[in-house]
């Protein structure tokens, strides 16, 4: 049988994604979640930083990582310049402190070429899973498990979802560009 509410999880996951993404863009402000995508090389393994750390905002353009282990400090100083985050920690003691520098002109358009990048590149999963969710049908209504009828009421109802998800995407995009060129 068909199940919508399957393909409605899929494009929520898609959605969860997307804005995981969207939150480790670096605006103006100090946010925790920039640290997300950066992964320490510790014990083994990639691990990201808040497993290895604290990581706390106490002013809008710093952000502070309370290391727990001293021989961790320096691994994660260097990822985090590997990073493309464009930060320059500064060490002290067990502390990373991570000032947030503003943002130039130039760098504000490319945040939001790469914002309206990411967004294109959610809704296209979105398009994919609707694509998926109609083959479904097709399929169904090929080996008579469905009729045409429902084959039609079930290709309205993804439409929908579709539609409703990639409302969401461009919702987000556009709030997130507002907030990049707020200064």
């Amino acid at each position: 049988m068909f199940d919508i509410e399957n393909y409605n999880e899929k494009m929520n996951k898609t959605l969860e994604v997307f804005y995981k993404e969207l939150g480790s863009l670096r605006t103006g402000r100090a946010n925790a979640n920039m640290l997300d995508l950066v992964k320490v090389d510790v014990y083994g393994q990639k691990m990201p930083i808040n497993q290895l750390a604290t990581i706390t905002t106490p002013e809008p353009r710093m952000i502070n990582i309370q290391v727990w282990d001293l021989n961790n400090v320096n691994l994660i100083d260097s990822s985090i310049k590997k990073s493309e985050l464009g930060l320059n920690p500064q060490i002290d003691g067990q502390l990373i402190r991570l000032p947030i520098p503003d943002l130039s002109e130039e760098r504000r358009s490319e945040m939001k070429k790469i914002v309206k990048t990411m967004g294109e590149k959610c809704k296209v999963s979105i398009r994919n899973i609707r694509r998926e969710a109609n083959d479904n049908l097709k399929n169904l209504l090929k080996s008579k498990d469905i009729s045409e009828d429902d084959e039609k009421k079930n290709e309205k109802e993804i439409q929908v979802l579709t539609n409703k998800h990639i409302d969401l995407i461009d919702e987000k995009v556009l709030s997130k560009e507002k907030e990049i060129m707020t200064i």
